[in-house]
């Protein structure tokens, strides 16, 4: 289990990750060809990897979206250490907070 400021992230075993997963598509990139797990809307950081492989987005901003890393990635972030992944699947999780009447997600 790995965690970056506000981002979760589980290693989940390969035949765990759900068909419903596999069938989105991939996320697209950023411009500098990243894959960006989270940016920070007042500041403009980002949870960020360039390595091979797809970030699945669920359509649900409370549900976890899932990343795929065939050959590893390093997890980088302008205010936290990076972070080096080892291959596999991983469900990645943003923290949430209360506000009254509602659950959201934490932004920056």
């Amino acid at each position: 289990m790995y965690r970056q400021g506000d981002i979760l992230i589980v290693p989940v075993a390969e035949d765990a990750v759900p068909a419903s997963v596999r069938a989105l598509p991939p996320a697209a990139r950023d411009g500098r060809g990243r894959m960006v797990l989270a940016l920070g809307e007042a500041t403009g950081h980002a949870h960020a990897l360039t390595a091979p492989g797809e970030l699945r987005r669920d359509p649900n901003p409370l549900a976890p979206d899932h990343l795929w890393l065939p050959s590893g990635g390093r997890l980088a972030h302008e205010e936290h250490a990076a972070i080096s992944l080892p291959k596999g699947w991983y469900r990645v999780i943003r923290q949430r907070e209360y506000v009254p009447g509602a659950v959201r997600v934490v932004a920056d």
